[in-house]
């Protein structure tokens, strides 16, 4: 009798845990997320050193892209970036119309630059080190980004939101600029402000 009861009370209490661990993978699996540059969530900024006295910065207007995040399992993270590099704006038209031309990006000829994920490594600090493949000017180089994350969760209009930043450097003759610009300015700096929308799922069929 002792037993018959014990196990009455016992199978509710089963078939809950059993729900509950069934569902767990569901919530906590990876998504997909748009790089929110239509509400201008999301930056792509460079800087370099002018003579070596100051810093000149600019930015890329226009670039689109998508990644997945687990969180999880973050380092199973991807990520795709296209940049279109006429967007190119340093805040002065006559500088912007040379950087665009032969001597740096020749965007005529290269008009969009790539990026694409290849591994994300975690840290202890829950920062992460992204490495992936730079095509710029027809060159393909692989990179390093270290990126850290800014947080996320949902937002007020009914989506859900991660956000990263991060930071990198490039040689520019790895991507074939030659242009002197004197010793203090062999190397730019990127910096990225990334924000994505989780992209819904289609509806179930009925």
């Amino acid at each position: 009798m002792k037993r018959t009861l014990k196990t009455a009370l016992l199978r509710p209490l089963t078939a809950s845990l059993l729900s509950i661990l069934t569902a767990l993978p569901l919530t906590l699996q990876a998504a997909d997320y748009t790089i929110d540059t239509q509400g201008a969530h999301a930056f792509i900024q460079f800087k370099i050193k002018h003579l070596g006295y100051s810093w000149l910065w600019g930015r890329f207007d226009e670039f689109k892209g998508d990644f997945s995040f687990d969180e999880t399992k973050p380092e199973a993270s991807k990520v795709n970036v296209e940049i279109n590099m006429s967007s190119l704006d340093s805040n002065h038209a006559e500088r912007d119309k040379h950087l665009k031309g032969k001597d740096f990006f020749e965007v005529d000829k290269f008009p969009t630059a790539t990026f694409k994920s290849t591994s994300v490594t975690v840290n202890p600090d829950k920062s992460a080190l992204v490495k992936g493949d730079l095509t710029l000017k027809g060159i393909t180089k692989n990179i390093e980004i270290p990126m850290t994350a800014i947080g996320g969760g949902a937002d007020p209009w009914g989506g859900h939101r991660q956000g990263f930043e991060g930071h990198t450097t490039l040689k520019l003759k790895d991507f074939g600029i030659n242009y002197d610009l004197g010793p203090a300015s062999q190397e730019a700096e990127v910096l990225l402000s990334i924000e994505g929308i989780r992209n819904k799922e289609p509806a179930a069929k009925k």
